[in-house]
C-alpha cells in the first residue's frame, strides 16, 4: 500500500528482456534504495513493482508481460525519469490517499494551462474509469496522489503546485504522453458493495 506522495524523482539506467513479453528493469533511486531489501514493494510511476536485487543505489525488478502491456511502464527507456516512492509503513501518515500501486488504465495527457502559482493540466480518461472519478475527489497520476479540480465525460482535469511540478514527472510531461491512472480503491469498494445489494446479496 501507497500514499501517492513521491519521495524521489528516479531514473530508468536499463530495460532487459527476459523472455517471452517480460523484462527486468534497473531504476536509480539512492533515497528508496536506502533501506530496500530483496521482496520490498517500490511504486514506480504508480506501478508497485517488487525488489530483486539492490546494488549501489540501483534496484531491479521483473515487469511481466502484462503489467508492461497494461500500464504505461512498456514506454520507459534508459534515461527516462519516474516517480518512486516505497512502501507505506504502518502508523506512517497519510499524506495523500490510501493508493495500491494496481492501475486500472492508462490515459494521455489533453492539455496544460499556466497560471502564475500553479499549472491546470487535462487528462484523458478511459471510459471503463469514469464513473470512478469525481470533482473534489482523488486520483493517482503516475503515482501521485491528486485531487480532482473538474471531470467531464472522457477527461478530468487536476491542479499542481509548483512542488509537484519541481519534484515529479508531471512537471516535464508533454501533451500527447501517457500515464498511469489509478482511481479511488474506496469508489470500487462502494460500487462492489451496492451492486451486491441491488443484486439481492447479503449485507
Amino acid at each position: 500500500m501507497f500514499t501517492g506522495i513521491v519521495e524521489e524523482l528516479g531514473e530508468i539506467v536499463g530495460v532487459t528482456a527476459t523472455g517471452g513479453d517480460s523484462a527486468l528493469v534497473a531504476v536509480r533511486g539512492p533515497l528508496v534504495t536506502s533501506d530496500a531489501r530483496h521482496g520490498d514493494s517500490i511504486a514506480v510511476n504508480g506501478v508497485c513493482l517488487t525488489v530483486v536485487d539492490v546494488d549501489g543505489g540501483v534496484f531491479t525488478a521483473d515487469v511481466m508481460g502484462e503489467t508492461l502491456r497494461r500500464t504505461a511502464l512498456g514506454v520507459l527507456r534508459p534515461g527516462t525519469p519516474v516517480n518512486l516512492e516505497r512502501a507505506a509503513a504502518l502508523g506512517s501518515r497519510l499524506g495523500g490517499h490510501l493508493v495500491q500501486g494496481h492501475v486500472d488504465g492508462v490515459g494521455e495527457l489533453l492539455s496544460r494551462e499556466p497560471a502564475e502559482q500553479w499549472e491546470t493540466v487535462r487528462f484523458r480518461l478511459p471510459a471503463h474509469l469514469a464513473r470512478y472519478v469525481v470533482e473534489k475527489g482523488s486520483i493517482t497520476v503516475d503515482g501521485v496522489s491528486l485531487t480532482v479540480a473538474a471531470v467531464g465525460d472522457d477527461w478530468f482535469s487536476v491542479g499542481l503546485i509548483p512542488t509537484t511540478l519541481q519534484l515529479t514527472v508531471l512537471g516535464a510531461k508533454s501533451v500527447g504522453d501517457p500515464v498511469n491512472l489509478e482511481v479511488d480503491v474506496l469508489a470500487k469498494y462502494v460500487e462492489r458493495l451496492l451492486g451486491s445489494r441491488a443484486g439481492g446479496g447479503e449485507g
